[in-house]
């Protein structure tokens, strides 16, 4: 099968899934059992949303939120990713850090959001440094087990073969990783996402996905909440399928690492 009509039968698959789920939400709001208040229908969601995008707030706040936790992100990848190498690669820096991260991983990102308000203040730098501290740990651990999940044999064929310590790293020790590294690539985004929205609630100025969903929630403004829920579900599902597959598709699946889903 070519890889535009995988594209497209995963694309179907998905819309099956995603209207279902549509339809089960419809059917519940319009069965009385909520009021309309607290659980509008579709309709009333799309016309939210629809009125935010027309007057350009939704998209301003929606690009504060992507900008903090694109900011956070690659933050946690520049740092994570190589210090999860190298604890993979030399055990004394494994011996290291490890220790330090087992006691901040269990402690929430949003735990830390009242400490970080007293030392950096209201606004984007305590929220990206939320988003930050939030998306290293699963960038950090996927790429210390993805290296040390490496295959030895693979190691001494490619050193029997002449490989010397650049050409292992780059051409045995990287691609044998990379499943584990596009899986926390993937845990950082969604622990980003998580870490945002709390930290916008409380620490955000006045912008941002999780501060609209506070503002409306002390109006019983139901259909605004749904509707930014739903633009934080869009993206979410825009960077799976765009930026996370064409990764997996150009890397793993290309080297042979893993094999595509079939039917």
């Amino acid at each position: 099968m070519s890889a535009f009509g995988a594209g497209a039968r995963s694309f179907r698959r998905a819309a099956v899934t995603l209207l279902i789920a549509a339809a089960l939400y419809e059917a519940t709001a319009r069965s009385g059992y909520f009021a309309a208040a607290l659980l509008p229908t579709l309709p009333a969601v799309a016309h939210a949303l629809w009125a935010m995008l027309m007057d350009g707030t939704m998209l301003r706040h929606a690009s504060y939120t992507l900008y903090r936790v694109m900011f956070g992100l690659g933050l946690a990848v520049a740092v994570g990713l190589p210090l999860g190498i190298l604890m993979g690669r030399i055990p004394a820096v494994e011996h290291f850090f490890l220790p330090l991260v087992s006691v901040l991983m269990p402690i929430p990102s949003l735990a830390w959001v009242p400490v970080f308000i007293l030392w950096f203040g209201l606004g984007n730098v305590t929220t990206i440094l939320i988003v930050f501290y939030a998306a290293t740990f699963p960038m950090l651990l996927n790429a210390w087990s993805g290296v040390r999940s490496v295959n030895p044999l693979w190691m001494r064929a490619a050193g029997a073969m002449g490989a010397n310590g650049q050409s292992l790293f780059w051409k045995v020790i990287i691609p044998g990783a990379s499943p584990f590294i596009i899986t926390g690539f993937r845990q950082a985004f969604l622990r980003s996402w998580i870490a945002v929205v709390g930290a916008e609630m409380i620490a955000a100025s006045a912008w941002g996905l999780g501060w609209v969903i506070f503002d409306a929630k002390e109006f019983l403004n139901a259909d605004i909440m749904l509707a930014s829920l739903a633009v934080i579900g869009c993206i979410g599902f825009g960077f799976e399928r765009l930026v996370f597959g064409s990764l997996e598709r150009a890397t793993v699946l290309r080297w042979g690492m893993v094999r595509t889903a079939k039917g």
